[in-house]
């Protein structure tokens, strides 16, 4: 089996949902390329990044914060 650890993205951070709602949302780090980083560390090879906006809206507003996290993590060299 392989785990694919996720980082969901609202407003260039790292957040979560409850249950799917937008107006209940956690935000975990104001610097996901630190937890994709983190991610690497424990031994993944890929990760699974969502941007909730574009999800949301049809929209690209995370685009810069998706291709920071795959340059600066280097996860797929």
């Amino acid at each position: 089996m392989i785990i694919f650890p996720a980082i969901d993205l609202v407003s260039g951070k790292a957040v979560r949902l409850l249950k799917g709602d937008y107006d209940k949302m956690t935000v975990y780090s104001d610097n996901p390329l630190e937890i994709a980083l983190d991610f690497k560390a424990q031994g993944a090879t890929h990760i699974h990044l969502v941007d909730l906006e574009g999800a949301k809206d049809g929209t690209t507003p995370n685009l810069e914060t998706i291709k920071t996290i795959i340059n600066g993590a280097d996860l797929f060299t």
